[in-house]
C-alpha cells in the first residue's frame, strides 16, 4: 500500500500561502529591478518565491531558512533544477539566528519566527541594509470575527491572535520602515490556496479509502476544511507590504 502524503506538505502549490502568479510575478519584477546584491528569505518554505528572485536578478546571492527539513530538501531540489544551487543556499534552522543584514529580506507568512508582528518587524528592520528593501507578509483580519466563527477556528484563537491591516502598516512604521505598497490577497487567492493546501492528500483518499491510515488522514482533511469554511473564509486576509528603509 501507498504511503499518506503528509497534510501540508504543498505538493501541488507554487507558494505555501495565498499568493497568486499575477502578484508573485509583479512583485518578483519591482523587487529585482533594484538589482539587489543579497537576499534573505525568513521562513522560506521550499523557497519558491525566493529562487524566482534569484531568477529575476541574476546579480543576486540568496539564502533561504526554514526549521523544516522537507521543505529545505525541496529548496535545494528546485535550486538544482534551474541551475540556481550556485546562487542559493538552502538552511535548516531558526530564522533568529541569522543576523546577517541583505539588500532584500522577505517574510512572507513567518513572523512567528520573531514572536509577534510587532516583534517581528522591529528584528528585520535590523536586518535590511541601507536603502534595501522587506517584503513581509502576514495574516490580517478583514472584518472582526464573531464568536461562532472564532470558535470554528483552531483551539483558543481570540481577536487579539491578530492584527488589521492598518494596525500592521503602523507597526511597520513604528519599527522604522517607509510603506511603498500595500495590498491584501483576493478570495480567488485563497481559494486556490486552501484548496490546494489538500488536493494531494484529498485524491490519495479516493484512491486508497481502506487504508490503515485512510481514517486519520480524512479527519485532518475534514478539520482543515471546516475551520477554513466556517472560520477563517472571509474573515481571516493575508497582507502584502512592500517596505523601504532609508539609504
Amino acid at each position: 500500500m501507498t504511503t499518506p502524503p503528509k497534510l501540508g506538505a504543498g505538493t501541488r502549490l507554487d507558494f505555501h500561502g495565498p499568493l497568486s502568479a499575477d502578484r508573485a510575478g509583479r512583485l518578483v519584477a519591482e523587487l529585482a529591478a533594484r538589482a539587489p546584491a543579497t537576499v534573505v528569505d525568513y521562513g522560506c518554505g521550499w523557497g519558491e518565491f525566493l529562487l524566482r528572485v534569484m531568477a529575476a536578478a541574476p546579480g543576486a546571492q540568496g539564502t533561504g531558512i526554514d526549521v523544516h527539513g522537507p521543505d529545505i530538501v525541496r529548496g535545494r531540489a528546485l535550486a538544482a533544477e534551474r541551475g540556481l544551487s550556485g546562487r542559493a543556499v538552502f538552511v535548516e534552522g531558526p530564522a533568529a539566528d541569522h543576523t546577517e543584514p541583505a539588500d532584500l529580506v522577505l517574510s512572507l507568512g513567518a513572523y512567528q519566527a520573531f514572536g509577534s508582528i510587532p516583534e517581528a518587524l522591529q528584528a528585520l528592520r535590523a536586518r535590511v541594509s541601507p536603502g534595501g528593501r522587506l517584503l513581509f507578509g502576514c495574516e490580517v483580519w478583514e472584518r472582526t470575527p464573531t464568536e461562532s466563527q472564532l470558535a470554528a477556528m483552531w483551539p483558543g484563537m481570540t481577536v487579539e491572535e491578530c492584527l488589521y491591516l492598518p494596525d500592521v502598516v503602523d507597526a511597520a512604521v513604528a519599527a522604522g520602515f517607509r510603506p511603498l505598497r500595500v495590498e491584501t490577497a483576493t478570495r480567488g487567492e485563497w481559494e486556490e490556496f486552501e484548496s490546494g493546501y489538500g488536493a494531494d492528500a484529498e485524491e490519495w483518499l479516493l484512491a486508497n479509502p481502506g487504508h490503515p491510515e485512510a481514517a486519520d488522514l480524512r479527519a485532518q482533511l475534514d478539520e482543515h476544511l471546516s475551520i477554513w469554511l466556517r472560520g477563517t473564509r472571509d474573515v481571516f486576509g493575508f497582507g502584502y507590504l512592500t517596505l523601504g528603509v532609508p539609504a
